[in-house]
């Protein structure tokens, strides 16, 4: 039998207690709500800080748009850096350019009208350049006097707009460093002794250009005259057409030109050739009579005499020289007495009882044996009777061209037309040739002279180092206190207690950017630019600038496209062909200059460490930040001496960039020349900014101070 234990009335009390919170599986109603409620505690615990460190955060994100605000001033700095370069050195390559154009053009009549308004524009141009230079010089200094105020401005608007929900926002930046270097323009040596040469030497070479023009279109008039007895006149009577008809000679030896500047006097002297290579091999007599018969062998004499002589001949036609030999041939009996013809021993002689008797050739029919060979002019000399079958005579033999000679429809007659041509061409080339050198000489030391001063141009460009170079530090504050409870009341965490005032602090640097049609960009700052229209030579170089300035970004490509443009629109081609020389000449000497594109890359500021912007920057500021971040990575508990520290030297070196800053400033006028468009690069400032400047500065200093008395209960003064 089982024994009853009996509990006593305390053990039932404390086991009834214990059921509440646990059964046998270990869950009790209790239990679960204690736990609930431990877990919301927790879960709004976590939520809370989650709230405090977003609110808190938000400073800083609005310390990294102000410094991102700050540097983009310096971003534009540098773009009105690449304004004043691009303006700079299309000035520097218009002005030569047009300087080099009116040297080509001195060298021909056709283009000398321009000459002298293209040189004058270009030293329009030059002096213009060396003007803004100097304006642009004293502006970007100015402008860069400015940055570490326009950098701090910007900062505290952005700042300020960033501003909602009862925060407000005071922003200081500085920028690292806070000086630059003034961004001076290099002049080109050289420049003023090769405007002097020009002044020196472009009279005589106008004169000797108009000079060798004439010499020029007189042999081109000479050459034109030949052309058409060669074959120019067809199908009238020419050597071509008489060719043709009479020798029938076709094909590439009787070749036909449409066009003197395609054709040469070689094509009449090799046509000549063939022409009595070709009557040689054809000549027979037309009949049985014993006259024919002497006048075919005269014939041949003849033929085979004009082919020999004309193997002797030559023409060496080079572009600037000519030599030429085209054989004279015989017109009538007086000049084939000065030929070989005359002299040379090719007549049987046959005797008659006391008299000897000279024959056309063996088979006449007055032959009665032969004696000996002899000439014509034996014939004369000895007083030989005439055959009275063949009646070889001088006359007879001087008769053979003579008809030829002395009427269109005869070869010989447009051949001596060519011979003659062909020595009055030689002539004039020979008179033009040193005159065509000297052009030559004379312009072609200037145009190198040009060409190397447009390459050293291109050498020179703008180094900015400007302030904020390496970057801005910006110190940012809230200053507003905010219920630690506001819009989000709940039991589970206490109410009271505010978010005091938040600070950050931040930095940004520049970036660059590949550059994505930068050219359009900076040609964009110049849209405003009133071009008036201008004809002649003067808007030959505005459109020259205008296309450099424009294609700025692209290098040797732009160069040579703009003095392609400017070199066709002046009428270079001449008959000295030394306009064309010149113009080519330069074209070509520019060309070698290799002109690199400027850089265009984008500047873009981006958030980093402060620790890098601050390392690079040796002046009191920078050392301070560094040391000061050092010391508060190592004490951390004394970290908020780091805005006690810095804002002094900040409100120090802004301060002393304020003096001398105006309403604006006017960075750079530019003027071409006289009546040429003028424009001026001007930066705009408002008013109240300027004028308030040194009142912003130190309000915001200020804030900063009172900020770190509310935290460390200690007003630092500095």
């Amino acid at each position: 039998m089982r024994s009853r234990r009996f509990l006593s009335k305390s053990q039932r009390a404390r086991r009834s207690a214990d059921s509440a919170f646990r059964d046998e599986y270990g869950f009790t109603t209790i239990g679960a709500v204690l736990a609930l409620l431990i877990a919301l505690s927790l879960l709004f615990s976590a939520a809370q800080i989650q709230r405090i460190n977003s609110v808190a955060a938000q400073v800083q994100d609005v310390a990294d748009a102000a410094a991102l605000a700050a540097e983009n001033e310096v971003a534009e700095y540098m773009t009105l850096v690449r304004v004043c370069d691009a303006v700079v050195l299309t000035m520097s390559l218009t002005g030569l350019t047009a300087t080099g154009l009116g040297i080509a053009a001195l060298c021909t009549p056709a283009t000398a009208f321009a000459s002298k308004p293209l040189i004058d524009a270009g030293k329009s141009i030059l002096d213009a350049r060396d003007a803004f230079s100097d304006k642009a010089s004293e502006g970007l200094a100015l402008l860069q006097k400015a940055l570490p105020f326009l950098s701090a401005v910007n900062a505290a608007s952005v700042a300020q707009a960033n501003g909602q929900e009862g925060a407000s926002y005071l922003a200081l930046a500085l920028l690292c460093p806070s000086t630059g270097e003034d961004a001076d323009f290099e002049s080109v040596e050289g420049t003023e002794e090769f405007l002097s040469d020009v002044d020196s030497s472009a009279d005589k070479i106008q004169q000797a250009g108009e000079r060798a023009e004439e010499l020029a279109a007189e042999s081109s008039k000479i050459k034109e005259e030949a052309f058409m007895r060669d074959c120019g006149a067809a199908p009238g009577y020419c050597m071509y057409e008489r060719a043709s008809t009479l020798a029938g000679v076709q094909g590439s030896n009787n070749p036909a030109y449409h066009s003197v500047d395609a054709w040469s006097f070689s094509v009449a002297l090799e046509r000549a050739r063939n022409y009595y290579s070709a009557r040689l091999a054809q000549e027979h007599p037309l009949n049985d009579s014993v006259e024919e018969e002497a006048r075919s062998v005269l014939r041949k004499r003849f033929y085979q005499y004009a082919a020999q002589e004309l193997d002797a001949g030559y023409v060496h036609e080079q572009d600037d020289s000519f030599e030429a030999y085209f054989p004279d041939l015989p017109r009538n009996t007086d000049e084939m007495r000065d030929t070989s013809l005359y002299t040379e021993q090719a007549y049987p002689v046959s005797v008659e009882g006391d008299k000897a008797v000279m024959h056309a050739w063996s088979g006449c029919p007055g032959m009665v044996g032969q004696v000996s060979y002899g000439s014509i002019q034996q014939m004369e000399q000895g007083d030989y009777p005439v055959c009275p079958q063949c009646e070889l005579s001088a006359a007879s033999l001087g008769k053979v061209a003579a008809a030829s000679s002395s009427i269109e429809n005869g070869f010989e007659y447009h051949y001596a037309a060519v011979a003659d041509a062909a020595e009055r061409y030689q002539q004039a080339m020979e008179e033009l040739a040193p005159i065509a050198r000297q052009v030559k000489d004379e312009a072609g030391a200037l145009l190198d002279q040009c060409a190397e001063l447009v390459g050293l141009s291109a050498d020179v460009r703008i180094d900015a180092q400007p302030p904020g170079r390496f970057g801005v530090v910006v110190l940012a504050v809230c200053l507003e206190e905010m219920p630690s409870s506001a819009g989000f009341s709940n039991a589970f965490v206490s109410s009271s207690g505010a978010l005091g005032a938040r600070v950050a602090l931040s930095s940004a640097t520049l970036l660059a950017d590949e550059a994505d049609q930068q050219g359009d960009v900076i040609s964009s700052i110049l849209d405003g630019l009133d071009v008036p229209v201008v004809s002649g030579p003067l808007g030959i170089v505005l459109d020259c600038w205008a296309g450099l300035l424009k294609a700025y970004a692209s290098g040797q490509s732009a160069l040579d496209e703009a003095l392609s443009h400017a070199t066709d629109a002046l009428p270079f081609a001449s008959a000295s062909g030394l306009g064309t020389w010149a113009s080519s000449s330069f074209g070509s000497a520019v060309k070698s200059v290799g002109l690199e594109p400027a850089k265009l890359d984008a500047l873009k500021p981006i958030v980093v460490n402060s620790a890098h912007v601050a390392g690079k920057d040796t002046s009191g500021f920078g050392a301070k930040l560094v040391a000061v971040k050092q010391e508060a990575i190592a004490h951390p508990s004394d970290s908020t001496s780091i805005f006690s520290s810095l804002v002094g030297a900040a409100e120090t070196g802004l301060l002393t960039r304020v003096e001398g800053l105006a309403d604006g400033m006017e960075l750079a006028e530019i003027e071409l020349f006289e009546g040429g468009p003028s424009f001026t690069i001007r930066i705009a400032l408002p008013a109240s900014l300027a004028q308030g400047a040194q009142d912003w500065v130190e309000g915001a200093a200020n804030a900063l101070r009172d900020l770190h008395a509310s935290i460390v209960g200690v007003r630092a003064w500095e």
